[in-house]
């Protein structure tokens, strides 16, 4: 009624309130603690979200082949002798694999930083090659290779023989990463055109001989194959052509013509020296 509302009105006045301003006021309060905590929880949300830069890198797809390198031996100066010199903005490159704060990072441009992010990458590539080799590192590449993370060898006579990376040189951008297989003991292309893009010194050209060297058991039942494929036409093996023959014959006569022709030129030699 109107006479209920008048004194709520002249109670408010009395007490030095507006209702009108007191409610508004009231809702905007409410609301502003729900935009706190609405920031709050976005925060919270920010930070369990966070994860460290080598998580982040060894997820992506196509770096599977990776594995995540102990912080400790990162920050280990002996263990990045000479690095400095290989990878452009190391500085910048190690503390964002670190996730730490370099100085003067915000002064960068766009493209000091797409390029701090692309030397980060091969930092990382180069460490990790020298971290598979220790203990620690080995353990980590045989958690993958008994989950097969590297795949299978393609060749038939190998029965799905687990593989490992191997790279053909030590040096960056010669060769793309390869696969060793521990029983034909040859290298083939990953199955993946993703990792046909990384580069092979990421995993070095020791890694794999002396992973298997240092496991002997994983490989004590992986012996090489005792038959290879026989082509065969309607059953029938395919001989070899006369040119062929004639070229595997000629070989070897071949190399006695050449030991004839050096025999008489050393015995002159000889004669000449007597006399």
């Amino acid at each position: 009624s109107k006479a209920t509302v008048s004194v709520l009105y002249w109670k408010d006045h009395m007490s030095g309130k507006n209702p009108v301003f007191s409610r508004k006021q009231e809702s905007e309060d409410k609301d502003d603690e729900d935009t706190n905590l609405s920031v709050y929880d976005s925060q919270d949300e920010e930070d369990e979200e966070e994860i460290p830069w080598i998580t982040w890198f060894c997820t992506l797809k196509g770096n599977e082949f990776f594995v995540e390198v102990d912080e400790d031996y990162i920050q280990d100066d002996f263990n990045l002798t000479g690095l400095s010199s290989m990878v452009p903005f190391y500085e910048y490159a190690l503390d964002n694999i670190l996730d730490l704060v370099s100085p003067g990072e915000d002064d960068l441009t766009v493209e000091q930083q797409q390029l701090v992010e692309s030397a980060a990458e091969t930092l990382y590539g180069l460490i990790h090659a020298r971290f598979i080799l220790t203990m620690r590192g080995m353990k980590l590449m045989e958690e993958k290779y008994r989950n097969v993370s590297f795949g299978r060898c393609p060749r038939v006579m190998c029965c799905g023989q687990s593989v490992l990376p191997v790279g053909q040189s030590d040096i960056l951008r010669e060769a793309s990463v390869k696969v060793f297989c521990p029983k034909c003991e040859d290298i083939y292309f990953p199955r993946s055109a993703k990792h046909k893009s990384l580069d092979g010194a990421f995993w070095g050209t020791t890694f794999p001989h002396l992973f298997c060297i240092c496991n002997p058991s994983l490989f004590a039942n992986v012996t090489k194959p005792t038959y290879s494929y026989v082509p065969k036409i309607y059953g029938f093996r395919i001989r070899k052509q006369k040119k062929e023959k004639d070229q595997i014959q000629q070989q070897p006569q071949e190399t006695r013509n050449r030991k004839e022709i050096q025999q008489p030129q050393a015995n002159s030699a000889s004669l000449v020296t007597v006399n």
